[in-house]
């Protein structure tokens, strides 16, 4: 007899269909002979599946095993968005210890081949200059600029900027110089420097337990976030100067000659859960952001432990059988877990980009300088942007989105390999003092928490 489609998906996808079926046992068998990581039709791994239906017993196998946390399916969200979703605690710690650990652990795979380009790369001193606008006019008024200040001696780059975080609407100035000392052990290579207070901070690698729960209270009081620049339909075209006689636009950008490019087709598409949130969540949420943004994390209080939010409540056991989600045509996946309560968004941009055969950096070479500072937000974002692909040359002055309402012009405005950059520069000055209870910990936390469910 010829199997049917649902019986032709089971024997494709053995191990969804076990978690499907609830079978611990038969998971335990199958997890050491096929692969976790495997995508369904719908580009759900195992580890999706297991977090949707609430197996939590397969969940903590599949991870002890490995599997991937930071992965998407089709619909756009990562085990730890369903997570949250479903909202039992104890799995969404699970997955958010996992989620570091693995960031760790790659980062210190790419760590040998990002310290070696950096030594092989000349040592150089850049700035680049921010200019933030809107096409809002009041929030266009209130934007700031800012220009970084990056010198780069062998394996150490030192930045030095005025803008600390942004969060919507608020911005945060301040003197803050990030030292990354690529020759030393990881725990001791990322370092912060508060200019004014003159206090330093080694930004840890591994988070107390303290902080992953203050993460997890994060998580779960706030929306599942899903932003990223759509680069699919994005094309380039000469940008034109002249009235009558048109030509191609050249100018100098700095000391560069650049020729012009606009942008066309790029689009922000954001998305936004709140299945999870009542509408008292809604309203301590906000209070709950804006403490742990001025660094007051929960913390102990009087030695009491703090209060921490409780699971909710599950949802109703799926009857969605395993026959009827292995038919269910691709991105047309059957609800699984809460009725979602969804909210999408697109905007498209106009920009443009200036690209410079005189640039004597090249982008693979700003790509690993990026690498490194990119737990700035904005400096994350113009690394998302360099990765596309781009015309010819080096992005001298770009303009790109951060926000929905909010677009950045970068210039690199100066930039000169140098042999004398003084190695001070990337040592803590022996008058500033260590203080470790300074709030860039928490920063550092909840931007990567925001910047991971992002990407994922």
């Amino acid at each position: 007899m010829p199997m049917t489609m649902a019986q032709e998906e089971g024997e494709k996808y053995p191990i969804h269909r076990c978690i499907f079926q609830g079978s611990v046992k038969t998971l335990s068998s199958l997890i050491k002979t096929h692969d976790i990581a495997e995508k369904d039709k719908q580009g759900n791994t195992p580890l999706h599946l297991a977090v949707m239906l609430g197996r939590k017993e397969c969940v903590q196998l599949l991870l002890a095993h490995g599997a991937p946390v930071k992965v998407k399916n089709l619909a756009g969200w990562s085990p730890l968005a369903e997570a949250i979703s479903y909202g039992d605690r104890q799995t969404i710690s699970s997955l958010v210890r996992k989620l570091k650990q693995q960031t760790r652990e790659q980062m210190e795979e790419r760590r040998p081949n990002l310290v070696a380009a950096l030594h092989q790369m000349g040592d150089f001193y850049m700035e680049l200059k921010w200019d933030f606008q809107s096409w809002v006019p009041l929030v266009s008024r209130v934007l700031p600029s800012d220009i970084c200040k990056i010198h780069k001696s062998g394996a150490s780059i030192r930045m030095d900027t005025t803008l600390v975080d942004f969060n919507d609407m608020r911005w945060e100035r301040g003197d803050i110089s990030f030292i990354f000392n690529g020759d030393q052990k990881p725990g001791h290579s990322l370092i912060v420097l508060d200019n004014k207070a003159k206090l330093f901070q080694r930004v840890r690698h591994k988070e107390t337990e303290l902080e992953i729960e203050d993460e997890v209270d994060i998580l779960m009081s706030s929306d599942i976030m899903a932003a990223q620049m759509s680069t699919k339909g994005i094309t380039f075209s000469r940008a034109q100067t002249g009235w009558i006689f048109r030509e191609d636009k050249r100018e100098m950008v700095g000391t560069f000659h650049a020729d012009f490019y606009q942008i066309n087709g790029m689009v922000l598409e954001s998305r936004k859960r709140r299945e999870h949130l009542s509408e008292e969540d809604l309203q301590k949420n906000k209070a709950i952001m804006e403490s742990l943004t001025k660094g007051s994390s929960q913390g102990f209080k009087n030695g009491e432990p703090p209060l921490r939010r409780a699971s909710l409540n599950p949802p109703p056991e799926s009857n969605i059988t395993w026959d009827e989600y292995a038919v269910a045509p691709p991105g047309q996946c059957p609800l699984l877990g809460r009725n979602l309560v969804y909210k999408e968004s697109s905007k498209s941009f106009k920009a443009t980009v200036a690209m410079s055969p005189d640039f004597p950096l090249t982008v693979d070479m700003l790509l690993n300088v990026l690498e490194v500072i990119t737990p700035f937000k904005h400096l994350s974002k113009l690394r998302q942007f360099v990765l596309m692909k781009l015309p010819p040359g080096f992005p001298v002055k770009i303009d790109i989105p951060i926000l929905p309402t909010v677009t950045a012009k970068i210039t690199f405005q100066e930039f000169a390999f140098r042999n004398d950059i003084d190695p001070e520069l990337f040592q803590v000055p022996s008058d500033y003092f260590e203080d470790p209870m300074r709030d860039y910990d928490v920063y550092m936390i909840m931007m990567m928490a925001l910047h991971n469910i992002s990407c994922l």
